[in-house]
């Protein structure tokens, strides 16, 4: 059989599979990423072909491969290839869902295979492999752990084929002497029992996604035709689900507009983990940011704010505030998204700055610009801003970063300053006068929005302990950020899942 005829569809393998039990042959499974194909990949599949008659594998497919930057090298097609050249391989197909634990389901194997990295069922973090245990019970798989060698593609493209930079290499061999992966958890383990309180605006994204046309015929303007739309929760939504995947609970206070709340739509996109306190702007919808973008390439052709910054009235911005007060008085971090649109006043300002430890961004936007910067606050212990917003504040294009950073650290009394840098890293300064400049980790970027608010919402937990480096909270920062970038909109937040498999691959 050619390598072509081996690789099927996931239907196509399991009408397969059923035809070839029927005749009372025994089929056997792998599935893993098989991103670089080494030594270790063919002594697993020879082993696993031992336990039956015909052995088939399946391939996560790219857009759910979550090895670290840059991965998977191979694209999905090249990896089937790749496994399906092997003499001891029957057949082969990509998965189409997350995990395997729905391709279990549609496939019903005999006996299911996986590699000698597992030591047993428990001993697996991210607790995929029980959830596949389970399934294997249900479908009456046999679940089989090998015994042989473990080589690691993670490691051996790190070693011999990185896509990084020589300058990235190098931060990383540095970063491996000082730090282990243990290290990393420890720190993840103690962020997960802050208790934490979030305020800011929350945004609508409405992605309206286009496809030119060409030239108008009687105007001087490019036509599009619409196909399709997506709407995201942002802005201090967003920030809200990033911090609920690392912590117990998430107290969250925003303003939605009475007019048109989208409250219901904003309630389904939190996590179930995050409390909310709403306020009500009167004769007003909740702020909307419609962006209109060439849907192949994710190009952001221009947007429209439906918004009104008024903020809330007298009577009900207090009311807000007592509220917020009373949560801030048992938080261990308390995170101010402040968009400047409206829904933290001065006043609240004023009482966020009196409150316990305190962790800010204010971001510079079109709507803003100018009028919102971060010494609107009185006192922040952990300040987190674009080159940008920092150089803006300041009213200085000329001086460096780091002399900037301390300024405002000292105007504010902050204990750590954090400074994002786009493709360049992030700059990350302390109390001490202890900075660090930790480079990005990605150069694939499929959507900008959101990642300054992933990059703010980790590092600012990392930052409330207290004792932990600048060079931690810059990278623990960064690999967020990383990840978001490769995200469209706020479709998904980060995990500590997520984080420590990035990790985990930059390590290797």
């Amino acid at each position: 059989m050619s390598i072509k005829q081996k690789i099927k569809s996931v239907a196509e393998l399991a009408d397969i599979v059923s035809k070839l039990k029927a005749e009372g042959r025994k089929v056997v499974h792998c599935h893993g990423v098989f991103d670089l194909l080494h030594i270790g990949h063919i002594r697993y599949f020879r082993q696993a072909a031992t336990f039956g008659d015909v052995l088939i594998v399946t391939v996560s497919p790219d857009r759910f491969v979550d090895k670290g930057p840059h991965r998977p090298a191979f694209d999905e097609v090249l990896r089937a290839e790749g496994v399906a050249s092997q003499d001891v391989v029957d057949y082969v197909a990509i998965n189409e869902w997350p995990t395997a634990v729905e391709l279990l389901r549609a496939i019903r194997p005999d006996v299911y295979v996986k590699g000698a990295d597992f030591k047993s069922v428990d001993a697996d973090p991210t607790g995929k492999l029980r959830l596949e245990a389970d399934v294997c019970e249900e479908v009456g798989a046999e679940l089989k752990l090998t015994s042989d060698i473990v080589f690691s593609s993670t490691n051996l493209i790190n070693r011999f084929m990185s896509s990084f930079s020589d300058e990235v290499q190098e931060y990383l061999e540095m970063f491996r002497s000082r730090y282990t992966l243990n290290d990393l958890e420890d720190i993840l383990h103690r962020v997960s029992n802050l208790k934490v309180t979030v305020v800011g605006d929350a945004i609508l994204d409405d992605y309206q996604y286009c496809s030119p046309l060409g030239a108008s015929s009687k105007e001087p303007v490019m036509a599009f035709s619409h196909t399709g739309s997506d709407l995201f929760a942002g802005g201090v939504l967003a920030i809200a689900n990033h911090i609920a995947n690392f912590v117990g609970e998430v107290r969250m206070f925003t303003v939605l507009g009475e007019a048109d709340t989208g409250e219901d739509f904003i309630r389904e996109s939190l996590k179930d983990n995050v409390s909310s306190h709403f306020a009500y702007q009167e004769n007003v919808p909740t702020l909307r940011k419609r962006r209109y973008i060439e849907g192949y390439s994710m190009t952001k052709l221009f947007e429209i704010y439906h918004m009104d910054d008024s903020g809330l009235n007298v009577e009900r911005d207090a009311a807000f505030r007592s509220a917020l007060r009373a949560a801030i008085k048992d938080s261990d971090l308390v995170v101010a998204a402040d968009f400047g649109h409206g829904a933290i006043s001065v006043k609240t300002r004023e009482a966020l700055s009196k409150g316990g430890y305190l962790a800010v961004n204010t971001q510079a936007n079109a709507g803003n610009r100018g009028f919102h910067t971060i010494s609107g606050y009185g006192r922040c212990d952990f300040i987190s801003l674009t080159e940008a917003e920092l150089r803006l504040d300041a009213r200085d294009k000329v001086t460096g970063v780091t002399p900037l950073a301390s300024d405002i650290r000292d105007l504010l009394g902050a204990s750590m300053v954090a400074v994002t840098l786009g493709k360049r890293g992030s700059y990350v300064l302390d109390g001490h006068g202890n900075g660090i400049l930790v480079p990005a980790f990605t150069h694939k970027v499929v959507d900008k929005i959101g990642s300054g608010d992933a990059f703010f919402s980790v590092a600012a937990l990392v930052a409330s302990l207290g004792d932990v480096s600048p060079e931690l909270v810059a990278f623990f920062g960064n690999i967020a950020g990383g990840i978001a970038v490769g995200i469209v909109g706020n479709e998904k937040s980060v995990t500590r899942q997520a984080i420590m498999k990035n990790a985990t691959s930059l390590l290797k």
